[in-house]
């Protein structure tokens, strides 16, 4: 694993978010040299992957609550098919 990959898989969701939210401000501009446009595009890909994961990882863990006939929460379900 490179400096760059542990790097990004120390942010946080909204962090690695708010850093591809920047690269692809900056690409989108397209005021940066072509080697740079392409370290950035790498970087970026690499920051959507942890972000896929980290998602699919909170969906993971995201329960269903379970109410009793009375409408009382009686306990949680983990959800199915996401």
């Amino acid at each position: 694993m490179s400096e760059t990959d542990t790097d990004i898989a120390t942010l946080s969701f909204e962090q690695a978010m708010k850093e591809l939210e920047g690269v692809v401000s900056q690409l989108e501009r397209g005021e940066v040299a072509l080697d740079q446009s392409i370290r950035l595009y790498e970087r970026g890909a690499k920051l959507k992957e942890h972000c896929a994961r980290l998602l699919k990882d909170a969906e993971e863990r995201v329960e269903k609550i379970t109410l009793g006939a009375d409408g009382a929460p009686t306990g949680t379900t983990p959800v199915t098919g996401l």
